[in-house]
């Protein structure tokens, strides 16, 4: 922030599990000030306000957008009302951040978009992983042409994780990978089917497997799972020349590129023999994936900027989502 220049003031409403490292990284981002934070539970309030001794704090968003010196607001609500909050907000003329996913409908992510452009102001939705230093050099490698064509895609998000009553795998893990399958495609599919299994409570899939197509040829599959002895938060892009992943579980090797494929052989037209060449890992950033979503979510606001994750590609997250709960709804068992 150059000299003269008054900070992006921001509200953070919904202290729950993650609203809280929302407004920790605002406190440190030196062109932003945590002006407000916002929670109906007093017990949390008093919590966080030792933390944040020059934030105000308060019960009621109407607090925040009566302000007229707010800039921003950062929704960290449950998602139900997410589409509800964030045209609330942006109706009131400031700009909002989104956590993912924008809504649990087309129809009503698709509204917020139509506020943000009514009120003329920014939305940005919490797509994490696009801000990832490795998933931004597993994108750059692929459009590299280092791998060749691209053929598929395949994500892992398992865990013996928390069960759900209110949102299955899909809608609780699948909107990271999605956003990030969609970033690294550059396309929308065009085809869409998923299964799912509820084991640990009826009606809520803990285990989802999800298969995308889409229009280059490009194919990609999901396993999303909170009912699973591993703990994997992976993607592996495979090309026609070599294949690469990115796994943010491993510590020092966060993308990995292997020289490895299918060879045309010079002795037999038509035959093919296996390569398996160097096998490298670039350097990766170990900056906060949290502090870049919310620097470049504040460069925006300052200089007008879309953002890389706005309102659009929220729909389109939200569109695949939508889709495949209709999957999991015709495909599920029969009670």
């Amino acid at each position: 922030m150059s000299a003269g220049e008054q900070p992006v003031r921001i509200g953070v409403v919904g202290l729950g599990y993650w609203g809280p490292n929302l407004a920790r990284n605002i406190d440190h981002v030196a062109a932003a000030e945590l002006a407000w934070c916002c929670d109906a539970r007093e017990e949390v309030r008093g919590r966080l306000a030792a933390e944040h001794p020059r934030t105000r704090f308060t019960a009621r968003l109407e607090d925040l957008l009566a302000d007229d010196e707010l800039d921003a607001v950062v929704l960290a609500t449950p998602v139900p009302t997410h589409a509800e909050l964030a045209v609330h907000v942006l109706e009131a003329g400031k700009h909002c951040f989104v956590e993912k996913p924008l809504a649990q409908s087309v129809a009503d992510a698709e509204r917020a978009v139509a506020a943000a452009r009514a009120a003329d102001r920014l939305l940005m939705v919490g797509h994490l992983l696009e801000y990832h230093p490795g998933v931004r050099k597993l994108k750059q490698i692929a459009e590299s042409g280092e791998l060749g064509e691209i053929h598929y895609i395949y994500s892992n998000r398992l865990n013996l994780g928390q069960l759900r009553a209110d949102e299955n795998a899909l809608w609780s893990l699948g909107a990271h990978d999605i956003s990030v399958i969609l970033h690294l495609a550059g396309e929308d599919p065009y085809e869409m089917h998923a299964h799912g299994e509820s084991y640990m409570r009826a009606g809520v899939e803990d285990v989802v497997f999800a298969f995308l197509r889409f229009p280059s040829g490009l194919a990609a599959h999901l396993h999303l799972s909170w009912l699973d002895p591993h703990k994997e938060r992976r993607f592996t892009v495979v090309g026609s020349q070599r294949m690469a992943t990115f796994d943010d579980m491993d510590l020092e090797r966060k993308v990995t590129v292997y020289d490895k494929g299918f060879d045309q052989s010079a002795s037999s037209y038509g035959e093919y023999i296996t390569r398996a060449g160097d096998i490298y890992s670039p350097r990766i950033s170990n900056a906060e994936p949290l502090r870049l979503e919310i620097e470049h979510f504040v460069e925006c606001v300052r200089s007008g900027q879309r953002p890389r994750s706005d309102g659009e590609s929220g729909v389109r997250v939200v569109r695949v989502l939508e889709h495949l709960q209709r999957e999991l709804d015709r495909s599920g068992r029969a009670s």
